[in-house]
């Protein structure tokens, strides 16, 4: 065997120093004359043994690392199952275009529409862009806007929040609006008692750039394993005095205290003019310090993940089947729709224009359409036919319109 030695450090030993066989072992050494240490061993096979760790490496970040770092969903914008824009929104909150992203409107007169618009970076076809059409500049204290991400704590337990070995969080995403502009990112823990939450400031510009954060890690509040909401994403885009009057800390967990939550220097609001825009895009959040390239995933990918917080089956164009149903005594019917992916929990249902067809007997609409039976894999379908239908038979359950649909909600 040939073992040939590297020494760093040792001007006699910079070299290659060769002893027995044909098949050779290749060693880096590091340290001072007479106390070096092997740092790097490579093998005939090409097995390479580092002692340490390998530092200083920046190219390793400059493509995709494996799969799953981004624990956010449709941080691409693709998915947009309720529909593609919405106006006038601010009376109220909720999900309302592009899935898995809840708005949160407090007590404000601004109106805004939110869109998926074909714009972004390179790289990204699509984004969310949110366009004030009613400002408020008279801002009462207990005014806000939010938009956030609630995440499952038992898709959270890689972060060890809570425990002496937890981790840092890096979120990073891409922004632009009309003018220059401040917000504030927040993560916030949902599940310790009174909340804990750690804010940093980000400045928009008019072109897109790349907002990268790393926030801190928590060694206290752990996370609950289970399917409810255990940590948000939020970006507030609007606030009074309640949440902006006090003092900010930048990167520190902290209880909650809602005066500092926004109480940055320059802290913009989104409704401060009618012209005013925000357009984000390539949401991420992951685990460690760095800010790596942006976990793409396929359409279809990305819509099974959104499908388990909600589906929506539609008309396109009436006249589409949906499921075989069944028929009792008189009027009464039931179907059972199957869901594409299993849903987070038992699903709140919607059901709009039904009708039933069967070639060999009376066919008719189906109203009082009821789901009180629907699980987290199926949606079952109650109801009412306008017609007396034939006991035992077997119907068609299909759309009678364009506009007609089936949705079951299961969000955080």
């Amino acid at each position: 065997m040939v073992t040939s030695v590297i020494s760093a450090g040792d001007a006699a030993n910079l070299g290659v120093q060769t002893t027995g066989g044909n098949d050779g072992v290749l060693v880096l050494r590091s340290g001072a004359a007479g106390a070096k240490v092997d740092a790097l061993s490579i093998a005939a096979s090409g097995t390479a043994t580092f002692v340490g760790e390998v530092a200083g490496v920046s190219a390793i970040n400059s493509g995709q690392i494996g799969g799953r770092r981004n624990i956010i969903y449709n941080g691409e914008m693709k998915v947009a199952q309720r529909s593609t824009s919405e106006t006038g929104l601010g009376a109220a909150g909720g999900y309302f275009t592009l899935d898995r992203w809840l708005t949160q409107f407090g007590a404000t007169a601004g109106r805004l529409t939110m869109a998926q618009v074909a714009d972004g970076p390179p790289g990204f076809a699509n984004c969310m862009k949110l366009t004030t059409t009613t400002a408020d500049t008279s801002i009462a204290a207990g005014e806000y806007l939010v938009l956030s991400q609630n995440i499952e704590g038992q898709d959270l337990q890689q972060l060890k929040k809570g425990t002496a070995s937890a981790e840092q969080v890096t979120v990073s995403f891409w922004v632009k609006g009309n003018a220059a502009a401040t917000y504030v990112c927040e993560l916030q823990d949902l599940d310790t008692v009174g909340g804990r939450v750690n804010t940093q400031s980000f400045a928009v510009t008019t072109s897109w750039n790349r907002i990268e954060l790393t926030f801190a890690a928590d060694t206290t509040g752990a996370l609950d394993d289970d399917n409810a909401a255990s940590l948000a994403l939020n970006f507030w885009l609007h606030a009074g005095a309640t949440y902006a009057g006090g003092t900010f800390a930048s990167n520190s967990w902290a209880g909650v205290t809602q005066a500092n939550r926004c109480a940055v220097d320059g802290f913009t609001s989104i409704f401060d003019a009618t012209s005013r825009t925000l357009s984000i895009t390539g949401v991420q959040m992951e685990i460690g310090a760095t800010a790596t390239e942006f976990e793409s995933r396929t359409y279809g990918e990305e819509l099974a993940l959104c499908q388990r917080y909600y589906v929506k089956k539609t008309g396109n164009g009436g006249g589409v089947g949906w499921c075989i149903g069944g028929s009792g005594a008189g009027t009464y019917v039931r179907a059972q729709v199957p869901l594409p992916v299993i849903m987070r929990t038992q699903p709140t249902v919607t059901i709009s224009s039904i009708s039933l067809f069967s070639p060999a007997y009376t066919s008719g609409s189906m109203t009082n359409a009821s789901a009180n039976y629907s699980t987290t894999s199926m949606i079952s379908v109650d109801g009412a036919a306008s017609a007396t239908l034939q006991s035992g038979a077997i119907y068609l359950v299909y759309t009678n319109g364009a506009t007609a649909f089936i949705d079951a909600t299961a969000e955080l």
